[in-house]
């Protein structure tokens, strides 16, 4: 890989990861925390976006290869995270919230594999 693929996801995710941050905290402080739904909702909509820029970036090829993966590997990966999504469902588990947690695994599986497809059906719909 070369230098400006490294750089650019390095740039795209620490932009992720203070988006991702941002989010779940105006989320927080918008529902409360008693249970993860801005970790959820970043998962939703960075899995709506991937599906989005699949198309674009990797069927459309509408950005060189830096762009994609500052946009794909850096900003999304950072952005969606499957290892909070890991941590927050163990607490629930912790905590004696088994239907929260069965809910919120559940939920983030269906919710982020559907926004993905979703995003590879209207976006290939858009650019036909």
């Amino acid at each position: 890989m070369a230098m400006a693929d490294w750089l650019a996801v390095a740039a795209g995710g620490a932009t992720g990861a203070l988006l991702r941050f941002a989010s779940n905290d105006a989320m927080t402080r918008a529902v409360g925390s008693g249970f993860p739904w801005g970790i959820l909702l970043v998962n939703v909509v960075g899995s709506m976006a991937m599906g989005v820029l699949y198309v674009l970036l990797s069927e459309q090829e509408l950005l060189p290869g830096p762009w994609r993966v500052a946009l794909t590997v850096g900003l999304l990966g950072a952005f969606t995270t499957f290892s909070t999504f890991s941590l927050q469902a163990v607490q629930l588990l912790e905590s004696g919230r088994l239907l929260a947690a069965l809910a919120y695994c559940m939920g983030s599986v269906v919710l982020c594999v559907g926004s993905a497809f979703a995003g590879v059906l209207v976006t290939r719909a858009f650019a036909s």
